[in-house]
């Protein structure tokens, strides 16, 4: 059949095409898989009890509010209030299937075709996709030197057609963790333009500090500049259940449940049960988590302090290491596709993060033990003197 959307525009999912390569590995050794940022343990046991217990009642295949469960609303709201000393309640609260839903959600509330939203580099690839998709323009900002998002260089790309600005932190891919002065400055940056900033807060719970995130709901006014999206894929486990949040004046959540309503009526109701019980019961599991996933990155940090095979850290934190390769020469496609068939290693390329390449490559560490952060350095150790040498295989 003829096929004509601006999806048939667009490339696979990076995700979609980097598993691809798979189909190559030898399997020499075991895969270490730094590519997709999945917790690799269950969820909290409190969560897993109470999932058994509600998925025996007859209420539990029943839709659910629009706007999510009223307990898991409530409970969102608690916890923002405890984690950012929050002027919010529940009419903020809009419960979806998942950060991604949000924030597509949110952006074709914000903007149409012909609009603009400002993504600061690298950006999270699907954010890019979907607004290409929906023909909304996505502008880049270059970062400061420590690629932690410019104030300065997104004020210079606002046009009359800017809608919003996006941020992640900690980012996706760069781990850069936005403090919370930079975060305010752009949201009196957006309040004089009347844009929105949007605030994707996936990995927030993996900062390494119990400090608030950022004081922006403190301003009893920020309904009118922040929406602030979230995810329970990460701290309790539930990606796979699909399960988010957005944070944002109630006109907005109202525009959000009519787009809602015709994608997927509601968020399932087993993941919000789930995240009910991870938010009311199992404070301690993820507490625990968030020093594992600090740990880790401590580790990994000390691995590449001494660039194995080249390979530089540029940034790291949340879950991510944002690293640059050694070959200038040689498109980053292919050296990823050389790491997974010679190396049995697996990792994203930048160019699923960026309009161009410069040579950068995302590690999820979060998915690695510490043997396996140690098998790693050597892996790269091998890759980058194979890569000097001309050839491939270690």
């Amino acid at each position: 059949m003829r096929l004509h959307h601006r999806t048939t525009d667009q490339p696979d999912s990076p995700i979609t095409e980097t598993y691809a390569l798979l189909a190559d590995q030898p399997g020499r050794r075991p895969l270490l898989d730094l590519a997709q940022a999945a917790p690799q343990y269950p969820p909290p046991p409190e969560v897993v009890a109470h999932v058994a217990a509600v998925a025996g009642d007859p209420a539990s295949n029943r839709y659910v509010d629009l706007p999510g469960l009223p307990k898991l609303r409530e409970a969102v709201a608690d916890d923002l209030r405890r984690d950012y000393q929050a002027e919010l309640g529940v009419k903020h609260i809009q419960i979806t299937a998942g950060c991604n839903q949000a924030f597509c959600v949110v952006t074709s509330v914000l903007a149409g075709p012909g609009d603009e939203i400002i993504l600061p580099l690298p950006y999270f690839f699907n954010h890019d996709m979907w607004l290409r998709m929906q023909g909304i323009i996505p502008v880049y900002a270059e970062p400061a030197a420590d690629l932690v998002p410019s104030v300065a260089n997104a004020a210079a790309v606002i046009s009359p057609r800017t809608r919003a600005i996006v941020l992640v932190t900690p980012g996706n891919p760069s781990g850069v963790t936005i403090d919370p002065a930079t975060i305010a400055e752009f949201a009196r940056l957006a309040a004089r333009h009347r844009i929105a900033l949007i605030l994707d807060e996936t990995y927030r719970a993996f900062r390494g500090t119990d400090q608030p995130a950022h004081r922006l709901f403190a301003d009893p006014a920020w309904p009118a500049t922040v929406v602030s999206l979230h995810s329970f894929s990460k701290e309790l486990a539930l990606a796979g259940y699909r399960v988010g949040a957005i944070v944002a004046d109630p006109a907005v959540n109202r525009e959000a449940i009519k787009l809602l309503d015709c994608l997927a009526i509601c968020a399932p109701r087993i993941g919000q049960e789930a995240a009910w019980a991870g938010l009311r019961r199992a404070g301690a599991w993820r507490r625990d988590r968030a020093r594992e996933v600090a740990a880790r990155r401590q580790r990994f940090q000390a691995m590449m302090a001494s660039a194995p095979g080249g390979f530089e850290l540029v940034s790291s934190g949340g879950y991510f290491g944002w690293v640059r390769h050694p070959f200038p020469d040689r498109p980053t496609g292919e050296l990823v596709r050389d790491l997974v068939v010679e190396h049995d290693t697996l990792v994203m390329p930048g160019t699923a993060f960026l309009p161009d390449d410069r040579r950068m490559l995302r590690l999820s560490f979060a998915n690695l033990e510490a043997d396996a952060v140690d098998e790693l350095g050597r892996r790269l150790s091998r890759a980058g003197a194979a890569g000097r040498a001309g050839r491939g295989r270690d």
